[in-house]
């Protein structure tokens, strides 16, 4: 009985002359009216085409009949590509608006730069291809459009995270606070976390809005919802690194101490080790130099220049006239680390047309020809462009900790070699020094003041460098195990590294991919090593990449956009800041329809 069943639900190939039928995805399909039927029976079939269409086709022979099918089939066949095709235009036309959507945001942009591309956009269509005019005009990047998407995207990222939090083994963050155009307090927070297989995954984790005050405790409430949303356990927490401010840094009422007593709620055996940015403690060891009366003199000489419009042309034209290698001087501005070597060096290249154009309009330059200020100013310019190159050294995204604490190191040892130097009177690293010493009389230059400056340096290196300097020996474990001492490891990794260190094929593989990718060959035997590499390898040495993300932040809310919502900055910045992840266009793509833009073609 159930065989006979099946058979009569089996479409048969005589249906199609006798009742004009054809199977198309598992249904029978009329192939006058394209209706489908339920039941592959006869019955149901037969019934149809008698009581719809067999008044008009009854007339016709087998032959007929069998021509008659072949063309609608063709027809059928037609219509379904045609359908097809509009439906991959249509998703073409998604996919482009989230592509534009996505590197408007890049470009800190406004929203309704994506109509003006349109713009563009068609007047090029009609003249490289006008064929393609419906195309192009189907791509919707209207203003509201453009905002939709970027927030879709942003969201796409974040579930990515999430995702991938599932398996991360080990995790540190970065926290920083700084104001947007509107005054608003902004808190960034980075993770960095490190998978089962030791790699890293290193994004925006959240962007919090803080409309109120911003204690510590209010911080820490903030941060607890990042971690707590993308359902982190607290015990996976290693490290964190903040900008060193007493609502970041206070052991009582400050993040660090209310994240360390969080995990001691939530029962971790791990410590918590907390850095303070190892950029922002380099910089301020300049200050322990105690020069800020050449800065001033540097800074009021240039304002002089540049405060005034005329002041300013005339300058320019008097280096013009000069014929000098330098067009202009720039400003120097305290918050931005760099530009107070680039500032010194400028002015130390420019010492003799500077004088020369302040003594034109009249401005004493006593103090700019002395001897001792233009040594104390080579000085300032050599040592500014030494620690300008560290701090390079130092940014940059998907940093590892060793390597940033290993530049530090090798800036401390060269302190001391360059101090030992200048006690002899050979400031053979100090181009400027060497400049000056070489135009007035060696007894004057203050080679020993130097020196002391040096050794001044070095100490304050030293001693905020100290919270570093005690996790030698875990840095040691990853920048080179196998020169680490075993009896100075911790107990529960002994075994193991000498397990390692007593292997050649693995001794091969650290000299062959570096310290750097070495952790992920090391064998699930040795788990203790493993979960010490993870741990390492998630530490952030300093916020860098807050303070790039709020470059971005004042980029795109700027004071003629100070009315974007709190939900846009965040989609924005995460956008801008992706790294490791990238929006998957084509699943976002899937869920919508096209939306032809409202904007005219006709321009």
């Amino acid at each position: 009985m159930a065989k006979r069943k099946a058979e009569n639900r089996s479409f048969l190939d005589k249906w199609e002359a006798e009742y004009l039928f054809t199977y198309v995805k598992d249904k029978p399909v009329c192939l006058v009216c394209g209706v489908n039927v339920a039941v592959s029976k006869e019955y149901n079939i037969r019934r149809h085409y008698e009581t719809k269409h067999h008044d008009k086709y009854k007339d016709l022979d087998m032959t007929q009949r069998s021509q008659k099918v072949e063309e609608m089939k063709r027809s059928l066949v037609s219509q379904q590509n045609m359908f097809k095709k509009a439906t991959s235009q249509s998703e073409a036309a998604v996919k482009a608006s989230y592509i534009v959507a996505a590197e408007i945001a890049k470009s800190a942009r406004p929203f309704n730069e994506g109509e003006f591309m349109k713009k563009c956009m068609m007047k090029v269509c009609d003249l490289v291809c006008p064929e393609k005019k419906q195309a192009f005009s189907n791509v919707s990047l209207s203003r509201n459009t453009v905002a939709d998407r970027t927030c879709d995207l942003a969201t796409n990222l974040y579930d990515q995270l999430m995702e991938k939090g599932k398996y991360i083994v080990a995790f540190s963050l970065a926290v920083d606070e700084s104001c947007d155009a509107s005054d608003t307090a902004q808190l960034s927070v980075f993770i960095r976390g490190v998978d089962s297989n030791l790699y890293v995954t290193e994004e925006l984790l959240g962007f919090k809005s803080m409309h109120g005050t911003t204690t510590g405790k209010e911080i820490f409430e903030e941060v607890s919802k990042c971690v707590t949303e993308i359902k982190l356990p607290w015990d996976k927490l290693v490290g964190l690194t903040t900008d060193g401010a007493p609502a970041m840094c206070s052991k009582k009422s400050g993040l660090v101490g209310m994240v360390r007593e969080k995990m001691r709620e939530e029962n971790c055996a791990g410590e918590l080790t907390v850095y303070h940015c190892i950029i922002h403690q380099e910089a301020l060891c300049a200050k322990a130099l105690k020069m800020e009366h050449v800065m001033t003199t540097v800074t009021q000489v240039v304002n002089f220049i540049r405060a005034k419009g005329l002041n300013h042309r005339q300058f320019k034209s008097f280096l013009e006239e000069c014929g000098s290698e330098y067009a202009d001087v720039p400003y120097h501005t305290e918050v931005r680390w760099l530009s107070r070597g680039k500032v010194l060096n400028r002015c130390f290249e420019l010492r003799e047309e500077i004088c020369q154009f302040l003594e034109t309009k009249g401005k004493d330059t006593a103090e700019l020809r002395e001897q001792r200020f233009l040594c104390e100013l080579a000085f300032l310019c050599d040592i500014s462009s030494h620690l300008d190159a560290l701090n390079l050294q130092l940014q940059g995204r998907g940093r590892i900790i060793t390597d940033m604490y290993a530049a530090v190191r090798a800036f401390k040892t060269k302190l001391c070699l360059w101090e030992n130097q200048m006690l002899q009177g050979n400031p053979c690293h100090f181009p400027c020094c060497q400049s000056i010493k070489a135009q007035i009389s060696t007894a004057v230059f203050p080679c020993a003041q130097f020196a002391e400056k040096l050794s001044v340096l070095a100490a304050e290196f030293s001693q905020r460098f100290a919270d570093f300097d005690a996790q030698k020996c875990k840095f040691e474990l990853l920048s080179n195990p196998f020169a680490v001492d075993v009896e100075n490891a911790p107990t529960n990794i002994q075994m193991e590294l000498i397990e390692l260190q007593c292997n050649d094929t693995l001794k091969s593989k650290y000299d062959a991919v570096g310290a750097a990718q070495f952790p992920r060959f090391i064998p699930d035997t040795m788990p203790q090593l493993r979960t010490q590499a993870a741990q390492m390898l998630s530490m952030f040495g300093s916020t860098h990449l807050c303070e790039q993300l709020f470059s971005s932040m004042k980029m795109t809310k700027t004071t003629h956009r100070r009315r974007l919502t709190d939900e846009h900055l965040r989609s924005i910045l995460r956008i801008s800041s992706a790294q490791s992840l990238s929006p998957d266009i084509d699943e976002l793509a899937s869920k919508k329809r096209c939306q032809v833009s409202g904007l005219g073609t006709s321009d």
